[in-house]
């Protein structure tokens, strides 16, 4: 075992390629190899690609699996506190121990070659799955889909696209039929691929790409369905009707995310306990996550505090629609975005829900948008808008003023 610690093999691993982002598989291919392709001894494999829920979706996923005695690997990015979290084995998340271990051993085997951050990190995720016992592995998409360093299963057990929106433009195009063309190439010969609800422009080109490869599709609106009714959430498929309670992760897109992974969980051959499971019992921080214990919960302990981690325009929108559905409570936004996210379109639809926004800087982060632009976007928007140099001044200007308040911190992770 290294005698560095994680937290320094990391920051290694951030000086061996110029760019954050560099979308191609040849350095993860070049890697896997020298590491004996691991790759190809994982458990069966659900690939799971999409702009929005990809999180939620998986999570969802691994609730009913588990529910059902099934041990399940789950790889997901990015990370709220710790790296540890990105990496589960077997139910459990990576020991700092096995992690610094394999990632030294990464770092060993990439030897002087150039790699992004992601791409080794992704190699190492995939090393430590494949050296214990699971029944499932979860692989979330980290940007994309066809050049990214998840997208190295020749076969997994299951593909699943969730919604299309615009986000990362500069990546992967600036239409949504390229975006999709993007997300589809997890898309793999004869390989099932569970598609929740797109809009036409996206669902065109996913079809397009399925029948390409002979990759049967299981498609919101023609072979699934699911809705809120009465309280409830009703989901049916070609196979029956499912009455199950509301998802236990709360706002109205949830019940889409939970369609495709009920959907992903028939498919697997799970029964109805699993679908229970899998809606009542997800953990996904950071996915309007009540924040009611803590040190930001400490700061102001009389008001309504949540967080939320979504960062593009159908984010914005999927907030607007929650808060509103809130009982009614003067709202106040806290947020910090990265300069690669239109923060315009993504506040738009937040603005006739929130009474003020605090713009902050996201500390340590090169490619953070400056409060001062967050804030103006904010007052462009119709929200009165104010800076504030750090999360802890921003809780304090807006308690001083209304204890009781709700508060939103937002924005990117």
């Amino acid at each position: 075992m290294s005698a560095a610690g994680s937290d320094v093999i990391l920051e290694r691993m951030m000086a061996l390629h110029p760019k954050i982002i560099d979308l191609t598989l040849d350095r993860v291919w070049r890697l896997l190899d020298a590491l004996g392709n691991p790759q190809d001894a994982l458990p069966p494999v659900v690939h799971i690609a999409g702009t929005n829920g990809k999180g939620s979706t998986q999570a969802m996923i691994r609730a009913g699996l588990e529910e059902t005695g099934a041990s399940v690997h789950a790889y997901t990015s990015p990370h709220l506190a710790r790296f540890h979290e990105r990496i589960r084995l077997a139910g459990t998340l990576i020991s700092e121990g096995a992690l610094s271990a394999v990632l030294d051993e990464c770092y060993a085997a990439n030897g002087t070659g150039s790699i992004t951050y992601f791409e080794i990190t992704t190699c190492a995720a995939l090393l430590a799955m494949s050296r214990i016992h699971a029944d499932y592995t979860l692989l979330e998409v980290g940007l994309g889909g066809r050049l990214d360093a998840t997208n190295v299963v020749a076969r997994p057990a299951l593909t699943i696209i969730t919604p299309v929106s615009f986000d990362h433009e500069q990546y992967l195009g600036n239409t949504l039929a390229k975006i999709a063309g993007e997300k589809a190439g997890i898309i793999k010969r004869g390989v099932t691929c569970v598609v929740a609800p797109q809009t036409d422009e996206a669902l065109e080109v996913i079809e397009d790409v399925a029948n390409r490869h002979g990759a049967p599709l299981l498609t919101y609106g023609q072979h699934w369905h699911v809705a809120a009714d009465r309280g409830r959430m009703i989901y049916q498929d070609e196979t029956g009707l499912q009455d199950l309670p509301l998802p236990n992760l709360p706002g109205a897109h949830q019940i889409q995310n939970a369609g495709a992974a009920l959907t992903a969980l028939r498919y697997l051959g799970k029964d109805g306990n699993a679908a229970e499971a899998a809606v009542t019992r997800a953990h996904w921080p950071a996915r309007m996550q009540r924040l009611d214990t803590g040190a930001l919960a400490d700061l102001a302990p009389n008001a309504e505090l949540w967080l939320d981690g979504g960062h593009n325009a159908s984010a914005g929108e999927a907030l607007g629609v929650h808060l509103a559905s809130l009982p009614a409570r003067s709202t106040h936004l806290i947020c910090g975005m990265l300069n690669t996210k239109d923060i315009a379109g993504y506040l738009r639809p937040l603005a006739a829900q929130a009474a003020s926004l605090t713009a902050l800087s996201i500390p340590g982060e090169a490619n953070t948008l400056p409060a001062e632009i967050t804030a103006a976007a904010a007052k462009s928007a119709g929200m009165m808008a104010y800076t504030a140099p750090d999360i802890r001044a921003a809780l304090a200007g807006i308690v001083a003023a209304e204890p009781q308040a709700r508060i939103l911190i937002c924005g990117s992770l």
